[in-house]
């Protein structure tokens, strides 16, 4: 029996209606099959809106059926309500830009049709963002406030960088959450079960964001299911692009929700602390390890390309910068597509700042919202050759094309572009 409070018990009876009533007794029924006994109150929420193709199952037009079907998880139609008023939402990716639609060879139905849902879901209180790493527009949980994310980097990033609560709840969840401000409380919300239980010696290269990239997925590829790892060693010390692509490649190869690296996660400043004392099974990340995953990561050889994407997970305005710096004065190659994705804000930071037309000036394209990975197939279809500087891009997109894949720097990327051709460091 999950114990509610006076307003959680108003909430499921309805007073504040049908709406959060519905988010809320999913909530509850989350909780009984979790075996959590309470409730916490969620503050940060991101969601996964807009018109994403799995939405398509409800055979409507109707976005408040489609909504009550594929969120509320109900055969009810339930009107549009809003959410809740001390949680701040903003959305998750999309399936398309939010500015262009051609590039991608996306239909002008599927562009509207995305605004469409969006400014509804805009109308209920959520923020329109578009972004994987939320934390970039001021997103920012705090240590010990309450979150549910889409966005499995993005767990690992506010559990382990800034010592905020929150679980790999899902899609649904997360809505459930947003509207109702309430997540059951188990998991990463309950400090005692967020204890390292895995330590991970990094004797490998760490000085570049692609060696925290590569990493990170090798972590995934020893963990455990359900373990936590610390990262431990004489490695250089990550700035936050460093653990954006670390966190991105571990979600892609494990199912890691908290990470500890010591001397640098609030509950991790000693190796004692990650572990709460205790003994813990100890692996060595070795350069032979490392240089294993980066095989895995990218083709074999040089080769033609048309297709290359970076900014998997979404590029700060930093990153932005590098790239626009350094294809400055240069042409991509007739034929290649070239696309660097971040979210909304970041790329009004990169317009007034000149790198956006840096970028298109040089052939290239500064998207927004999405990346290869969420829109689909479509936007590569008939690449026999491709590059990217995400790891968790380079493992999954694998999955949807045939074509060659190479993984690199996002200045190995950008020479790739230009010269039209992949070649083998």
């Amino acid at each position: 029996m999950v114990k509610l409070t006076p307003y959680e018990q108003q909430m499921l009876d309805g007073k504040f209606g049908p709406f959060k009533q519905k988010a809320l007794e999913n909530i509850v029924a989350y909780a009984e099959v979790l075996g959590a006994t309470e409730l916490c109150e969620v503050t940060k929420a991101t969601v996964y809106l807009g018109a994403h193709p799995y939405l398509e199952a409800v055979k409507s037009d109707d976005y408040n059926e489609i909504f009550s079907k594929m969120l509320l998880s109900t055969d009810e139609t339930i009107p549009m309500g809003t959410m809740a008023k001390e949680c701040f939402c903003q959305t998750c990716v999309t399936p398309c830009d939010h500015y262009v639609y051609e590039p991608l060879h996306l239909t002008k139905e599927l562009f509207d049709k995305n605004h469409r849902f969006l400014e509804i879901t805009k109308e209920a209180g959520v923020s329109i963002v578009n972004s994987c790493t939320p934390y970039l527009t001021g997103w920012l949980p705090l240590m010990g406030e309450h979150y549910v994310t889409t966005e499995s980097s993005n767990v690992l990033m506010c559990n382990a960088v800034l010592g905020a609560c929150g679980n790999s709840d899902g899609l649904e969840a997360a809505a459930w959450s947003a509207i109702c401000g309430r997540t059951p409380l188990w998991g990463n919300h309950v400090w005692a079960n967020r204890l390292g239980t895995h330590r991970f010696v990094l004797e490998c290269p760490s000085e570049t964001p692609l060696d925290w990239d590569v990493i990170g997925y090798t972590v995934g590829r020893k963990l455990p299911p359900h373990a936590v790892p610390i990262l431990d060693g004489n490695f250089h010390r990550p700035d936050l692009i460093k653990l954006k692509q670390c966190f991105a490649s571990m979600a892609t190869t494990s199912g890691a929700e908290m990470c500890h690296i010591v001397g640098i996660t609030p509950e991790a400043r000693t190796l004692e602390m990650a572990t709460g004392g205790k003994e813990v099974p100890t692996t060595v990340i070795t350069r032979q390890d490392w240089e294993q995953s980066l095989k895995m990561l990218c083709d074999e050889g040089s080769g033609p390309v048309q297709f290359i994407t970076l900014g998997c997970p979404h590029y700060t305005l930093e990153e932005i910068r590098d790239v626009a710096l350094y294809i400055k004065g240069k042409k991509v190659h007739d034929g290649v597509l070239l696309m660097i994705w971040t979210d909304i804000p970041t790329k009004e930071s990169a317009n007034v700042n000149g790198y956006t037309k840096m970028i298109e000036e040089a052939g290239g394209y500064l998207l927004t919202s999405g990346c290869p990975l969420v829109i689909g197939p479509k936007c590569h279809q008939g690449i026999t050759g491709m590059a990217m500087d995400g790891a968790k891009q380079a493992h999954y997109i694998r999955s949807e094309s045939d074509a060659k894949v190479y993984y690199g720097s996002k200045y190995q990327c950008v020479d790739a572009a230009v010269s039209g051709r992949w070649e083998e460091a």
